[in-house]
């Protein structure tokens, strides 16, 4: 009988403490939010000692208005390590040293050299006789040796040669865009020269058809010159040469193909 009637008498305590547990909880909740209210409500200010101010971009809000991102300044102290030149100086040499390698190259590869033009002696003379009017006509078929020095291709545009006997012009040859020399190469270029002798130096004529000779050598004077082009750079060369040649007969000169052509 007494434990029966104590029950509903624990029970009824239980729920009051559990009542009274909510209404607590609740309370905290509330005492919570109106906390949180109350600091959104609270300036925000700098503490800066005894004094203290408020926030000028945010009006005390602690935030910062969208429209204003763009307009506001950040300060960075002058020791934050942001502001500290990480290895400035070496960055500064290793370019330096850079740039100078890289000039130095550019004028090392493209600095226009000179193209040397050699004598490669006359390879073959074809002669006829004109019997009627004593006039000799030759073609005389020589050889330049040009050397490419440069680290890309040389145009040789043109070539101009005279042929002279004493002082009298007796044959000129001119080409327009002879051949192309690949960089660090050399070449042999041939060119044909009509000679013609007569006028004044039919003379020659007997000379050249004598029986009792076996060889009829003359000397003649050629003077070639050479127009070179090369990454926009124009250039001239001449040679002058004293070559000996057979009038009586055609000749031909064994030629050493060893060179490169």
């Amino acid at each position: 009988m007494g434990s029966s009637a104590s029950s509903p008498l624990g029970c009824s305590k239980a729920l009051k403490q559990a009542n009274q547990t909510g209404v607590e909880e609740d309370d905290d909740l509330l005492s919570g939010r109106d906390r949180e209210e109350d600091i959104a409500q609270f300036p925000y200010v700098e503490f800066t000692g005894r004094d203290s101010i408020t926030c000028p971009s945010c009006q005390g809000t602690g935030c910062i208005p969208t429209e204003q991102v763009n307009e506001l300044v950040a300060l960075i102290p002058y020791s934050d390590q942001r502001l500290q030149p990480q290895r400035t100086k070496l960055y500064v040499v290793l370019s330096v040293l850079l740039c100078l390698l890289i000039c130095g190259l550019v004028v090392f590869f493209l600095f226009p050299r000179s193209v040397i033009v050699e004598d490669g002696g006359t390879k073959m003379v074809k002669v006829w006789f004109d019997t009627q009017n004593k006039v000799i006509t030759l073609a005389m078929t020589s050889a330049l040796h040009i050397k490419n020095a440069n680290f890309y291709s040389v145009s040789v545009n043109s070539l101009i040669s005279q042929v002279q006997y004493m002082s009298t012009v007796i044959g000129t040859e001119q080409k327009n865009i002879v051949t192309l020399i690949q960089p660090l190469s050399d070449k042999l270029v041939d060119f044909t020269v009509k000679l013609e002798l007569g006028g004044t130096l039919s003379y020659l004529y007997n000379f050249c058809t004598l029986p009792s000779v076996k060889v009829h050598n003359i000397v003649v004077f050629m003077r070639t010159s050479l127009k070179f082009s090369y990454i926009g750079h124009v250039s001239q060369s001449s040679l002058e040469s004293y070559q000996y040649i057979d009038c009586g007969a055609n000749s031909t000169i064994t030629w050493d193909h060893s060179i490169n052509q």
